[in-house]
């Protein structure tokens, strides 16, 4: 797969989520592409071994232990990296939370709750704090992490569809607001990605949800998945991180209010 070469040397991009698969990609590919890196996660333990497998490539990183949902952590957290790196250039706002596979009727309250606080909450948490930050320095660009979830609306993801469908809409909303500010805001929308922890537990739990869309066998429900791509195949990591790198880079300077669909040719 050819990558697009772009020169980020001099600047910051701060991702939440960072210790997840999709946020050390996107981490890892700016490292290499010159830039310095504000790594966040609620996971100590899981930022921990990012940053450690980020510096061994010799790049340089800074850990930031903050949840999302929690707008005092999100406001220490961006004053702590403004200070370690003097300036955040670009957001990848990507932490979220997949939750439960279950049909509406039988929904738990609780999860679908937790779901909104990460995946809505936390993105307007993260995306405040850093946006007045780009205001005063005169800048910047932001992509946020939606999903095609929130485009088609898959069965048995009611809190999880709904998450996203929001992000779609804080991004256009944002992009508006912050445009007069010179600050880009967009959006991907991932579908299957993989393989990793996320695409085998989407399948298990599909499969598991007992509905008419899916089979039991979480195998078989990974067939039924990639046979609805019109490539028959997933999308790779490496692919999500082109397009993140495509929307923060000059080469799309006059982008804002855009929802990237990454869907392996869905």
């Amino acid at each position: 797969m050819s990558t697009a070469t772009y020169d980020f040397s001099g600047t910051t991009l701060l991702v939440t989520g960072g210790a997840g698969d999709i946020g050390h990609a996107v981490a890892r590919r700016f490292a290499t592409s010159g830039g310095k890196v504000a790594l966040v996660d609620v996971d100590e333990a899981k930022l921990a071994v990012a940053v450690d497998a980020l510096r061994a490539t010799g790049s340089e990183v800074e850990p930031f232990h903050c949840d999302v949902t929690d707008p005092g952590q999100v406001d220490a957290a961006v004053s702590a990296a403004i200070a370690r790196f003097g300036r955040i250039d670009y957001l990848f706002n990507n932490a979220g939370y997949q939750g439960l596979f279950v049909r509406t009727p039988d929904y738990p309250y609780d999860d679908f709750r937790t779901v909104i606080d990460v995946n809505v909450l936390g993105v307007f948490n993260v995306l405040r704090a850093v946006s007045r930050h780009m205001r005063e320095a005169g800048g910047g660009a932001i992509v946020n992490t939606a999903s095609y979830a929130g485009i088609i609306g898959p069965p048995n993801m009611l809190a999880y569809g709904a998450s996203k469908f929001a992000v779609i809409g804080i991004t256009k909303t944002a992009a508006r607001d912050l445009a007069p500010d010179g600050v880009r805001v967009n959006a991907i929308s991932p579908s299957l990605i993989g393989p990793g922890f996320m695409w085998t537990r989407q399948t298990e739990l599909q499969a598991a949800a007992g509905s008419q869309f899916f089979d039991s066998d979480p195998q078989v429900v990974e067939r039924q998945m990639i046979d609805s791509v019109p490539m028959r195949r997933l999308g790779s990591l490496e692919e999500v991180a082109n397009a993140v790198m495509l929307l923060l880079s000059d080469e799309t300077s006059y982008v804002t209010g855009v929802n990237l669909e990454v869907t392996g040719g869905q």
